[in-house]
C-alpha cells in the first residue's frame, strides 16, 4: 500500500480519488485551501487520512504546504489535482503551484498531473505571463498545456520517477457542472491507477492518459525547447529551480 498526497481534495475529483484510495487501504494525505475548508474533509480524517492546509494561489502558502507534506514523511505518489477554470488565478493554481510542489516535496516515485482535453487549444507561449495572477494573461487551455508540458519535462529530467498527465474527461463536478456527459468514476480512476497500480502500463512515464489509455497530447508538450522555456519562466518567477 502506498502513501499518496492529493491536492485540492476537499471536493470533486480530488476528494473522490482520496475516498477510493482509502477504500483500497492506502495512506492518504488530503489538502484543503484553508482551516475553514478542513470541515469538508472531516469524514476523510475520521477514516485515517492526514491533512495539510494552504492556498495554492499564494506561492508562500504553497511552499508551506510542501513543508507540511515533507514533515509527514516521504510520499510514494503525488496527484496534482487542484485547479481553477477561469480568472487570473489559473496560472498560480494550475501551473505555479504544481511546479513549486514538485520542486519542494521530497521526490516521490510517482507524480500525476491533472490535464484536460482542452489543453489542445492552448498556446505554447510562456512569455509575458502574469504568473502571480494579478491580471488575466492566460486561459484555462493555456494553463493545462503548460502543466502537461511540466509533467513531460519532469519525466525527462527525473528518469528515476514516473511522471504522467491525465485528462479526466468532462465530468459532473463543481467545475464540470451537473450536465457534464462523462462518467465521474472514470474521471478519477486513471490518476489512482497511475499513483498506485503495479500494472506495467501504470509504471511507465511521460504519458498523457485518458481513461487508462494513452493519447497524443499537443505537439508542444514533447518539445524540449518549450519545456525548458516553461521551466525557466517558472524558476525565474518562483526563485526555485526544478533540480
Amino acid at each position: 500500500m502506498g502513501r499518496v498526497f492529493i491536492t485540492g481534495s476537499a471536493d470533486g475529483l480530488g476528494r473522490a480519488a482520496a475516498e477510493t484510495l482509502l477504500d483500497g487501504g492506502h495512506d492518504v494525505v488530503v489538502h484543503a485551501r484553508s482551516r475553514e475548508r478542513l470541515a469538508a474533509v472531516a469524514a476523510l480524517l475520521d477514516r485515517g487520512a492526514a491533512a495539510v492546509v494552504g492556498d495554492l494561489a499564494d506561492p508562500e502558502q504553497t511552499r508551506d504546504v510542501a513543508e507540511q507534506v515533507n514533515g509527514l514523511g516521504a510520499m510514494d505518489a503525488v496527484i496534482h489535482n487542484a485547479g481553477v477554470y477561469s480568472g487570473a488565478l489559473v496560472l498560480p493554481v494550475n501551473v505555479v503551484a504544481p511546479y513549486l510542489l514538485t520542486a519542494l516535496i521530497r521526490r516521490p516515485a510517482r507524480l500525476v498531473y491533472l490535464s484536460s482535453g482542452m489543453h489542445h487549444g492552448g498556446h505554447p507561449d510562456v512569455h509575458g505571463k502574469d504568473w502571480a495572477g494579478r491580471r488575466v494573461t492566460a486561459s484555462y487551455s493555456d494553463s493545462k498545456l503548460f502543466v502537461t508540458a511540466l509533467a513531460a519535462a519532469v519525466a525527462r529530467l527525473w528518469p528515476d520517477a514516473r511522471s504522467n498527465a491525465v485528462d479526466p474527461g468532462w465530468v459532473p463536478t463543481k467545475m464540470g457542472g451537473p450536465g457534464a456527459p462523462d462518467d465521474l468514476r472514470l474521471g478519477h480512476a486513471t490518476q489512482e491507477w497511475l499513483a498506485t497500480s503495479d500494472d506495467p502500463r501504470a509504471r511507465t512515464t511521460g504519458g498523457y492518459w485518458h481513461h487508462q489509455r494513452l493519447r497524443d497530447p499537443h505537439p508542444a508538450v514533447s518539445d524540449e525547447r518549450f519545456q525548458d522555456e516553461l521551466l525557466a519562466e517558472l524558476a525565474t518567477f518562483t526563485g526555485t529551480s526544478l533540480a
